[in-house]
C-alpha cells in the first residue's frame, strides 16, 4: 500500500485552539448580558465551524433563559463572535507534540498534504500561519471555502482532484467522528488520533481504521509503507 495524499484536519487534530475559540465565544457572549461558559462545554461544540459552534451556544442559551434568548439578534451576535475570533485567531494555538516535524518528513518523503477544516479559511490560514505550520501544505480547504464541508464526501473529492490522487492512494486524519465519516464518505483510510475534541465521545466509537498515539507515529507508518511498496 503506498499513500501519496493525506488531508489533516486542523483543530484538535494538529493544533490545540479550543482556548481561544472558548475566549471570543465568551467575549462575545458578554456583549449580550448572556452567561459565559466553561471552557470544556465550549470545547465540546468545536468541530462543525465557529458559526455552528455560536448557534449552538445560543440554542443552550434559548434552553435556559428563552425569554433572553428571544431578544438575542442572532445575526449580530454571529458578527461579533467573528470580530473576536478573528482577533484571537492564532493567539494561543499550540501545536501539538512532532507536528511540524511529522509534516516536514511527510513532504520530504514525496506525500502532498493537505489541511481540511471546517473552521472558516480565514481563521484557518490564520493559524496555521502563527503555529508555523502555513508552508506545511499544498492546499488548504476551509469550511467556506467549498459549497459543502466535512462530512460531505465532495470535499475529500476536491482535495483528490486538487493534488492528483486516488481514493486507495489517500488517507484522513482527524479526531472526531464528523472526520472518519468525512473519510469513509470519500472512500479513503479513516485515521485517527485520540486527542482533541469530538463532544465527548471516544474516537474509538467513531470506529476509524487505525489511532495513531502522536503524530510522529503517523509520518514513520506511511513513510515505512511506502517504502515497502516500492
Amino acid at each position: 500500500m503506498r499513500y501519496s495524499i493525506l488531508s489533516f484536519d486542523l483543530d484538535g487534530t494538529l493544533v490545540d485552539t479550543a482556548a481561544e475559540i472558548a475566549a471570543a465565544a465568551n467575549a462575545t457572549l458578554a456583549e449580550f448580558d448572556v452567561p459565559q461558559r466553561p471552557l470544556a462545554q465550549i470545547t465540546g461544540l468545536i468541530g462543525s465551524g465557529t458559526r455552528e459552534l455560536m448557534l449552538k451556544l445560543l440554542e443552550q442559551t434559548l434552553i435556559e433563559r428563552p425569554l433572553r434568548a428571544a431578544q438575542l439578534p442572532v445575526d449580530e451576535v454571529l458578527g461579533r463572535f467573528a470580530h473576536h475570533y478573528g482577533v484571537a485567531a492564532g493567539s494561543s494555538a499550540t501545536p501539538y507534540p512532532g507536528c511540524r516535524e511529522t509534516l516536514a518528513r511527510l513532504r520530504a518523503g514525496g506525500v502532498r498534504l493537505a489541511c481540511v477544516t471546517n473552521k472558516e479559511q480565514r481563521f484557518a490560514a490564520r493559524v496555521l500561519q502563527t503555529s508555523g505550520l502555513d508552508d506545511g501544505f499544498e492546499l488548504l480547504v476551509g469550511g467556506d471555502s467549498l459549497a459543502h464541508k466535512k462530512p460531505h464526501p465532495s470535499v475529500l473529492a476536491h482535495v483528490l482532484a486538487r493534488l492528483g490522487g486516488r481514493p486507495a492512494d489517500a488517507a484522513h486524519v482527524g479526531d472526531s467522528r464528523i472526520d472518519v465519516e468525512t473519510a469513509r464518505g470519500a472512500g479513503v483510510a479513516a485515521w485517527a488520533v485520540p486527542w482533541g475534541y469530538n463532544g465527548g465521545e471516544t474516537i474509538e466509537s467513531a470506529a476509524p481504521q487505525r489511532i495513531f498515539q502522536s503524530l510522529p507515529e503517523i509520518a514513520a507508518f506511511v513513510l515505512a509503507a511506502n517504502r515497502a511498496a516500492r
